[in-house]
């Protein structure tokens, strides 16, 4: 039997899409405050079971009779306040999937990040192999999803069956305005500016087709494979996004010092609405970096063939006209 942690979310709720459209049976964790999304209200071949990712007694309850694990619940925030939470919930909650795994022999497939990965010592491509390296400008997401996947390294050493995935931006038309969706959400609204850092983007339904690949791979475990379709400049990303959706361009290019100025500004002017800024340091910081990443190992694997860009950025603008 198989179950998904976060399954309400923009991956698991792609990831089960795909099980049960195969015809299989899967079991769904889900907090009991969470809104299951439309496409899998109907169907019979989903057992849904609310459960704390923190809480180790709801997730036992729910490892019943467990085979295979797709650990996808984990919180995404550059606001400095989710910080504590953040950790509890990919730390910790994560340390439990791993525990359990353990207990019931389940092989696991983990999604980490390339926040968890390193850079590049030689202007190469980011690969498995740059490790991460601890600095005081790192985001508390990339600190929280390093110290996830450790908790995965650990259960391989002690035996687990498990790969672990690290997916670039994910996007996709189901993302909503949330996460990835919010920069969309933007352009629709009218977007004249543009962070002059580079990022790597990948289909949400490509990664959840990868992680179905590598699970049924038995023979590969203690591995982690980056999943990126493309690297491409903030600018050029919004400048597609923007034509299919009938928006302008943005053509204000911030660099990073003024990117950063009104990142406090906006931090502070949320402070005192007693809101949270949409502009924050770190997400201003993650904006402005320019990295690259390299998937030749996952192609060594799988020689998978990803979705068209346009594609994606197409069924986006669809969504969103």
């Amino acid at each position: 039997m198989i179950l998904i942690t976060g399954g309400t979310g923009f991956l698991g709720a792609t990831l089960i899409k795909q099980l049960i459209d195969l015809g299989i049976d899967v079991i769904a964790t889900k907090r009991s405050n969470s809104i299951i999304p439309e496409q899998l209200l109907s169907s019979s071949l989903i057992q849904w079971i609310d459960a704390d990712i923190c809480n180790y007694f709801d997730l036992e309850e729910a490892f019943q009779n467990i085979t295979e694990v797709y650990h996808c619940a984990a919180v995404v925030s550059y606001q400095k306040q989710d910080a504590a939470n953040m950790k509890k919930v990919n730390v910790e909650g994560t340390a439990y999937v791993v525990n359990l795994c353990l207990a019931h022999q389940a092989r696991l497939v983990h999604v980490s990040s390339v926040a968890a990965l390193g850079s590049s010592k030689n202007q190469a491509p980011v690969s498995e192999k740059d490790y991460w390296e601890y600095e005081s400008s790192l985001s508390n997401y990339a600190i929280s999803k390093y110290e996830s996947e450790m908790e995965v390294w650990r259960g391989i050493a002690e035996g687990l069956n498990a790969v672990i995935v690290n997916p670039s931006v994910i996007i996709g038309a189901s993302s909503g305005a949330k996460g990835s969706g919010a920069i969309f959400s933007l352009i629709k609204k009218g977007l004249k500016y543009y962070p002059t850092g580079t990022v790597g983007v990948v289909d949400v339904e490509d990664v959840a087709s990868i992680m179905r690949n590598l699970m049924a791979l038995k023979n590969i475990s203690g591995e982690r494979f980056i999943i990126n379709n493309v690297n491409l400049s903030n600018k050029e990303l919004l400048e597609k996004a923007s034509a299919l959706m009938g928006k302008a361009a943005p053509k204000i290019a911030v660099p990073p010092a003024v990117l950063m100025i009104a990142a406090t500004l906006a931090t502070a002017v949320a402070s005192i609405k007693k809101e949270k800024s949409t502009l924050t340091k770190d997400s201003a910081r993650a904006s402005s970096e320019k990295l690259a990443y390299t998937d030749a190992k996952l192609q060594q694997a799988l020689a998978f063939e990803y979705k068209p860009l346009e594609t994606t950025l197409k069924e986006i603008a669809v969504r969103y006209n």
